[in-house]
């Protein structure tokens, strides 16, 4: 059994892009616990007032698995244990846990903390056995260690018999810069082993990107206490990735550190930890990603439906991940009979409509269209291939004007559209930021007096990518548009010359996908009283 210790609250926040309140800090801390995660790291309560915020509102949480930790220094060279505020900030957190961390490299206690090297292990002493003698479970982190090994063995190993002597839970050895390799933890870790008698844990940083190797290989070497913080947020390149390091524990080494059904919740929780922290997920992060389990070659695509682990190196449900299928100018007929079997269109890899879609699609990409992020335009291209789709409207025209009156003067922007559905006719304009803006929201305009359920629909996001960029001015653009109706995420994709064209083709395919999913779901979507102008 090895046990989980996650520092996403305090080391993940040292991230550049990363800021989290006390009410993010309680819902994250909430969704570790849900996890199966065994100690969660709230910060650090002697630096801010808002981790002493947190920490007092954390004794109300109602956790079964994790217990809260505070972290702090060893007293300082010139104050008794028992006058250091930071001391005595831990203390008041009145967690069950608290982490100490002290330096293990000689040139940190000479430079860095400009006192002797006994005064160094006097203060390590001093800070755990303190501690102890409060009743709280110590894990002492022994900052900097594989450096300070590296360089001074001898003095490296005092520092963390000083904390084993003061009576130490765990001593967590940390490669606080990231620059140790797998092979030097293992031998370092096994002669450490020699020393002392402590349950050993370990805490990496990602600077060579060797910190869940770092963290499986000091598990593989006896380490019983991993620390780590979800999605690898930390400082500089991040720290050891949680989200990696507990499936390929479990899956690959066979060793229980979190519940095992808890597994399936990984991903979720990953996904949601991004959202508290306002940041897009790692499309191809292992495990979690959304293309961690995604296959686009057609050869790849034929052997995965056969048997998955052709391709897969695990079943990508024992994390809560799913296959994906994507289709491009590289799928073969494996990759549309899939993508239809997903849309619920039965279609047989002999059947000629495949190959119709495989061509049209191969013409297509070559034009620029791309529909990995796009599969709602996908989609509507199978149906309109078999003839099962039907229009919602037709546009009878639109005109879109930018008017800038003066040097200084901000662009107003204004479409005109008109548009004719099987209810009726609607002439309609509207301003916006922009072009594209103000086309959308006549288009919205016209078609929510027919279609009302269009109002639970809205872009969350719109990107423009220049195809052939030595073109200049004239050059062909993809736009992709993301949309939502609060249920459902789906992805658009137009391509042309005129960036408004290209938006167009886009809206046109987010808005009837829209109305084709909901009329499939059995929803009334047309408004029959509705008269056109």
């Amino acid at each position: 059994m090895v046990k989980i210790y996650d520092t996403t609250l305090r080391d993940g926040t040292q991230a550049e892009e990363i800021s989290f309140s006390s009410t993010d800090k309680l819902l994250i801390a909430e969704k570790l616990d849900e996890l199966g995660i065994h100690y969660i790291e709230g910060g650090w309560p002697g630096s801010n007032p808002k981790d002493m915020e947190f920490f007092e509102l954390a004794q109300k949480l109602n956790l079964k698995n994790a217990k809260i930790s505070a972290f702090g220094s060893t007293r300082r060279a010139s104050v008794s244990v028992e006058k250091d505020q930071n001391v005595i900030a831990l203390l008041k957190a009145e967690t069950e846990v608290v982490a100490i961390f002290g330096k293990s490299w000689d040139m940190h206690v000479l430079d860095a903390l400009k006192c002797s090297l006994d005064d160094n292990l006097k203060m390590i002493y001093d800070t755990v056995s303190f501690m102890k003698k409060h009743g709280r479970e110590v894990i002492y982190d022994a900052e900097h260690f594989f450096d300070g090994y590296k360089r001074n063995p001898e003095y490296a190993l005092k520092t963390i018999k000083a904390a084993e002597e003061a009576g130490a839970d765990v001593i967590c050895l940390c490669d606080t810069n990231g620059g140790s390799l797998p092979f030097e933890i293992e031998s370092i870790v096994n002669e450490v082993k020699k020393h002392v008698s402590t349950p050993l844990g370990i805490h990496c940083h990602n600077d060579t990107e060797c910190a869940v190797a770092n963290s499986v290989v000091a598990v593989k070497c006896g380490v019983v206490h991993v620390q780590g913080t979800m999605n690898g947020f930390g400082e500089r390149c991040g720290n050891a990735n949680l989200c990696s390091i507990i499936p390929n524990l479990m899956l690959k080494m066979g060793i229980e550190c979190i519940p095992p059904e808890n597994l399936r919740k990984l991903t979720n929780i990953s996904r949601f930890v991004y959202e508290i922290a306002n940041l897009k997920p790692w499309t191809h992060q292992p495990y979690v990603g959304k293309a961690a389990f995604a296959h686009k070659g057609g050869v790849h695509v034929s052997a995965v439906m056969r048997k998955p682990e052709t391709y897969e190196h695990i079943n990508p449900e024992l994390v809560g991940n799913v296959r994906r299928v994507l289709v491009s100018d590289l799928s073969g007929r494996s990759n549309i009979v899939y993508k239809a079997k997903e849309f619920g269109l039965d279609l047989d890899s002999k059947d000629p409509l495949v190959q119709e879609v495989l061509e049209k699609l191969k013409v297509l990409e070559h034009q620029g269209y791309q529909f990995e992020g796009a599969e709602a335009s996908f989609e509507i291209l199978i149906k309109k291939t078999m003839k099962k789709f039907k229009p919602y409207f037709d546009l009878k025209g639109f005109r879109v004007i930018v008017e800038k009156r003066g040097r200084d003067d901000q662009p107003v922007s204004e479409a005109t559209i008109k548009i004719e559905t099987p209810v009726g006719a609607k002439l309609t304009a509207a301003e916006g930021n922009g072009p594209v803006n103000a086309l959308d929201s006549a288009l919205r305009k016209s078609l929510e007096e027919f279609y009302p359920n269009l109002k639970e629909m809205h872009l969350v996001d719109y990107k423009v990518r220049i195809l052939d960029e030595y073109a200049g001015t004239a050059a062909k653009v993809r736009v992709l548009i993301e949309s939502t109706d609060g249920k459902r995420r789906w992805g658009t994709v137009g391509v042309h010359e005129n960036v408004i064209e290209a938006s167009w083709q886009a809206l046109v395919d987010s808005i009837e996908y829209k109305l084709m999913k909901d009329e499939e779901e059995g929803k009334q979507i047309v408004n029959e009283s509705s008269q056109g102008e």
